[in-house]
């Protein structure tokens, strides 16, 4: 594994971190989401807004997703610990900063963020130089995936509890699993405590993406060919909720992009949506 891999952030990460920022600086309030925190962890050169992929008019629909998806995400955390769930595990965690920017609902729960050794070592250091230093309640889980690597076991080594309920969140992974392992993977979150919630992205096929945004769909597609990482799953929605209930879930449903525009950007007088393509399933054990 190369030096690169090893000590720093998934650029893909990056990008989203700093989208999030952009939003705060670039859109008019009301902001969907308020995180620049991403931007002092990621810490870019000056340059950085003149980056063909943070044009401000261009990606705003990649703008306006990556908020909505993010705060999508941390209204349900809130919502399920205000019912008394206690623990929250966020696959694939890349730069996330519920912890940092939320820490009245964070510290009453227990955060477990998996991802990579190298990026994981990485933002423990970057945290620590910021001065958020890493608390108690959050731990940052190492998984060596590439080698084999399981996420249960490693959560709960980090100090998780396999009897009481959770909320799980994955997003922006699922396209990049084979159906099989998208399987295998909602089979394994189904099998955790009675009453947890999992909140999960997947790709919709061309067909059902809006018309205006199928152009932005396939340079994402091409970029992703281009850096190694290729989308390789794409589901319908009825595909999907058929997944998860033959995984063993005994609730689940859909939510759709559309539904996100109309609960997160409807009315706005600058008449930023975020761009369609990718829906969540939400799914209860």
């Amino acid at each position: 594994m190369d030096e690169e891999r090893t000590s720093s952030p998934d650029q893909t990460a990056v990008r989203v971190a700093l989208w999030r920022a952009m939003h705060v600086l670039v859109d008019p309030p009301p902001h969907v989401l308020e995180d620049e925190v991403g931007l002092r962890l990621a810490a870019p050169d000056a340059g950085w807004r003149d980056r063909p992929d943070m044009d401000p008019v261009f990606t705003s629909g990649f703008r306006a997703h990556v908020v909505a998806r993010s705060r999508f995400i941390e209204d349900l955390v809130a919502a399920q610990a205000a019912r008394g769930v206690g623990q929250y595990v966020l696959l694939g965690a890349g730069l996330d900063t519920f912890a940092q920017r939320r820490p009245d609902v964070a510290a009453r729960l227990g955060v477990f963020e998996v991802d990579q050794p190298g990026p994981q070592a990485w933002k423990r250091r970057r945290l620590t130089e910021l001065g958020y230093g890493v608390p108690d309640w959050l731990r940052l889980v190492p998984v060596d995936f590439e080698a084999g690597g399981s996420w249960r076991d490693e959560i709960a080594a980090a100090g998780f509890d396999a009897v009481r309920p959770a909320v799980v969140a994955s997003a922006g992974v699922s396209m990049y699993l084979t159906r099989d392992a998208n399987a295998a993977t909602l089979r394994e979150l189904a099998s955790l405590a009675a009453g947890s919630t999992v909140a999960m992205t997947f790709q919709l096929p061309a067909e059902l993406v809006d018309e205006r945004d199928r152009p932005g769909r396939q340079i994402a597609v091409d970029g992703a060919e281009r850096s190694g990482t290729p989308f390789i799953s794409f589901f319908t929605p009825a595909e999907m909720l058929a997944l998860a209930r033959e995984a063993g879930f005994t609730d689940v449903r859909h939510v759709s992009g559309t539904t996100l525009n109309e609960r997160y950007f409807a009315g706005r007088a600058d008449g930023l949506r975020m761009s369609t393509g990718e829906d969540f399933l939400v799914a209860t054990s």
